[in-house]
């Protein structure tokens, strides 16, 4: 819906602080998917005003809230009921709408991890986890983890009572003796001990180390640990690619950021909402929202390729589309479509400047439409004009691959279908071509990457650390 009246019905966020939240994004977005009649708002709630806002809540006759910190505990007394689950894990950050009026408190941190969990296809049963940290989302994480049968759950914090509080309240709560106990303290420098133990685990890192600005940090910076580590989640998502996922992903692990946790709870939470509708997202809404909020939390639009011929544009730009979920343009594919003909044939009839306008048509098309969330690859010549370099800073981050004239050679010199290469001295063309156009490159570049002895997963895995994501 992209209007409201006297049926609209209003959900929300209550915590402090909330300005800076991306829920607003996933749930308004869900209802106009769904095509249901509802506004979600966020509201910070000032210290000891708790109970009165939940009180003003069913007043208003709020659909249905979320609860952030610092309130997920503190929210439990002044519901009408909370769900087995929740009341287990003791922390709620949903509230779902009675029949008698009030609400009824729910834990979708813990379902939506599940489910981010499953989406990147990693299984939690007979699995050994690690939990670094002991603050109040390693207390859901380590239930979840325990509760899905996973074999052992290791909680590694600085502090080891905090760690010892959160093991006794998880095996208290799923009824384990001592001798069954899943979840085992220990003291964050100690974490070598379970190096000893165990020969691999899923890591989860739950402390706010890594978080934006402290982006060069990792709770723990030792390789060692990261060899044995098959998965790695980490719940900070500003940025996307935390330190110690970069570790866990140089050493060879999975990983994804707590961006996709933060959606699927999201989505449990607007699901519970709307359950007497038999609303159920799918995976494609999903993840065309997951899009959109990777997006928000780097700040950037379309992701641009530019470089010469052969320097690895069409390759990187595939992998780059795969990686971030983006869809890809590129921008000779386009103009071949929409002309019906081949750009030889349209140099061979035409010529190269009628080529370049069209070229400008297409940038100023995506400018004027205003096209987001792209991965475009550029054709060699695009940057040259001014005008068409004036669009490109307008229209998104410009990476620049470059490449050495003797690099391109070697990798084009068996394609026949590059027009501006049919002469008998490719490579000296190359380099005439490069000179020329070298500067061009560089004017409009956010960053410039050199690829002459880099493959294109590696260029790839470049531009996303440079990014942030």
């Amino acid at each position: 819906m992209n209007y409201t009246d006297g049926y609209t019905r209003t959900c929300g966020l209550i915590g402090n602080p909330v300005k800076h939240t991306m829920s607003p994004l996933i749930h308004n977005s869900l209802a106009s998917m769904t095509g249901i009649n509802m506004v979600y708002v966020p509201f910070e709630v000032k210290e000891k005003e708790l109970k009165n806002a939940i009180k003003g809540a069913v007043a208003l006759d709020i659909q249905g809230m979320n609860v952030t910190i610092p309130y997920k505990t503190d929210v439990i007394p002044f519901l009408e009921d909370v769900d087995p689950l929740a009341k287990a894990i003791g922390a709620v950050n949903t509230l779902v709408r009675t029949e008698n009026g009030g609400f009824k408190g729910y834990n979708t941190d813990m379902t939506g991890l599940y489910h981010a969990m499953q989406d990147e296809g990693i299984e939690l049963k007979d699995q050994t986890v690690v939990i670094l940290g002991a603050g109040g989302v390693a207390r859901p994480t380590a239930f979840l983890c325990a509760n899905k049968g996973a074999k052992k759950v290791y909680i590694l914090n600085r502090t080891f009572e905090k760690a010892v509080n959160v093991a006794d309240e998880v095996n208290l709560a799923l009824e384990l003796t001592d001798s069954d106990e899943k979840v085992v303290p220990m003291l964050l420098g100690d974490y070598r001990k379970v190096l000893e133990i165990e020969d691999s685990f899923i890591a989860i890192q739950c402390t706010s180390v890594g978080l934006f600005p402290d982006v060069n940090s990792a709770v723990i910076e030792d390789e060692e640990f990261y060899k044995k580590v098959s998965s790695a989640m980490d719940l900070v998502y500003r940025p996307l690619q935390t330190k110690f996922l970069k570790l866990a992903k140089e050493a060879g692990a999975k990983t994804f950021s707590g961006l996709k946790m933060l959606l699927y709870q999201g989505i449990d939470a607007y699901e519970l909402w709307n359950e007497d509708k038999g609303i159920k997202i799918t995976k494609d809404q999903a993840d065309e929202i997951y899009r959109s909020m990777m997006l928000e939390v780097v700040g950037a639009s379309n992701i641009v390729l530019e470089g010469f011929m052969g320097s690895g544009k069409s390759t990187v730009s595939e992998l780059l589309s795969e990686e971030l979920m983006l869809e890809l343009i590129d921008t000779d594919e386009v103009i071949e479509d929409t002309e019906g003909r081949t750009i030889n044939e349209i140099f061979e009839t035409e010529g190269e400047a009628s080529f370049r306008e069209m070229e400008t048509d297409l940038l100023e098309a995506i400018d004027s439409d205003h096209w987001r969330e792209f991965v475009i690859s550029l054709g060699g010549g695009m940057p040259v004009k001014e005008e068409n370099r004036e669009l490109l800073r307008k229209i998104g981050k410009v990476v620049y691959l470059r490449a050495k004239p003797e690099t391109i050679f070697e990798r084009v010199k068996d394609d026949d279908k590059r027009p501006l290469l049919k002469t008998e001295d490719p490579l000296a063309k190359i380099e005439e071509l490069l000179e020329k156009r070298a500067a061009f490159y560089e004017d409009v570049a956010d960053m410039i990457i050199d690829t002459d002895s880099k493959s294109p997963l590696e260029i790839t895995k470049e531009i996303i650390d440079k990014l942030g994501l």
